[in-house]
C-alpha cells in the first residue's frame, strides 16, 4: 500500500487528538499543571494541543499518552459513537485514521475499530529510509505489551540497552516503560504492524 498519494487531513486529526486529550484529562480531574508534571510536556504545549493549534510529534504525543495512562494509538481514536446507534465491529480501510509525524516523517494508521471494547489495538506503520524516533520511558499505571511485526524492509529497535535488528517477517515482543528507539538503517521505506494490549491489573511499582 503506497501512502504517498494519500492526502492526510491534519486539521481533522489535530482536532481529534485535541478532544481526546481534553476528555481524558477531564475524566481524570487533572489540571493542565498536573498533566504537565505527569507527562513532562510543558503546560503551554498541552494547551496548544488541546486547542488543536499544533501538529505534535509522536514523541510529545507519547509523553501525553503516558501521562494520561493510555496508549499513543488511543489519541487517534474516533469520537465515541452516539448512544442508541449500533455500529458494526469493522473498521473499513478508508475510515482508519492515518497520521504523519511532522518532524520524523513516519506514518501510522489505527487499524482496529476503536469503538469495540477489546484490550488489543493494531497499528500499521510506514517508516522512512534512514529515519529514527526515540521515546522516553513513560511509565503508566498499567502494563502495555507490544509486538512489532516487520512486513517490509528492515528496522532496528532499541529497548533499554538492548538493540534488535529485525528483517522482513521478524516479530519483536516488548513491554512499554523503557527508553525505546525506532530506526530504519536502510535506503528503503520499512513497513510494520504493531499489536498492543493493556493489562490494568499488572500495575507498576
Amino acid at each position: 500500500m503506497e501512502y504517498n498519494s494519500i492526502m492526510i487531513d491534519d486539521t481533522n486529526l489535530n482536532q481529534r487528538i485535541a478532544k481526546q486529550v481534553r476528555d481524558q484529562r477531564a475524566a481524570q480531574s487533572l489540571s493542565l499543571d498536573a498533566l504537565a508534571v505527569k507527562s513532562g510536556v510543558s503546560r503551554s504545549m498541552i494547551s496548544l494541543v488541546e486547542r488543536g493549534e499544533t501538529s505534535s510529534t509522536a514523541v510529545i504525543l507519547e509523553k501525553l499518552a503516558a501521562g494520561l495512562n493510555i496508549t499513543l494509538a488511543s489519541l487517534f481514536d474516533s469520537p465515541a459513537q452516539a448512544s442508541g446507534v449500533p455500529k458494526e465491529p469493522v473498521a473499513r480501510r478508508d475510515d482508519q485514521p492515518l497520521w504523519e509525524d511532522p518532524q520524523h516523517g513516519y506514518r501510522r494508521r489505527n487499524v482496529s475499530p476503536s469503538w469495540v471494547p477489546q484490550p488489543m489495538q493494531i497499528v500499521e506503520a510506514e517508516f522512512p529510509a534512514g529515519g529514527h524516533v526515540a521515546f522516553d520511558a513513560g511509565l503508566r499505571d498499567m502494563i502495555v505489551y507490544q509486538q512489532v511485526w516487520i512486513m517490509e524492509g528492515v528496522m532496528e529497535i532499541t529497548v533499554g540497552e538492548k538493540r534488535y535488528r529485525l528483517r522482513e517477517k521478524d516479530c519483536l515482543a516488548m513491554e512499554l516503560g523503557k527508553p525505546t528507539m525506532f530506526h530504519n538503517p536502510s535506503k528503503k521505506t520499512s513497513r510494520y504492524m504493531v499489536v498492543m494490549t493493556r493489562d490494568p491489573s499488572g500495575r507498576k511499582a
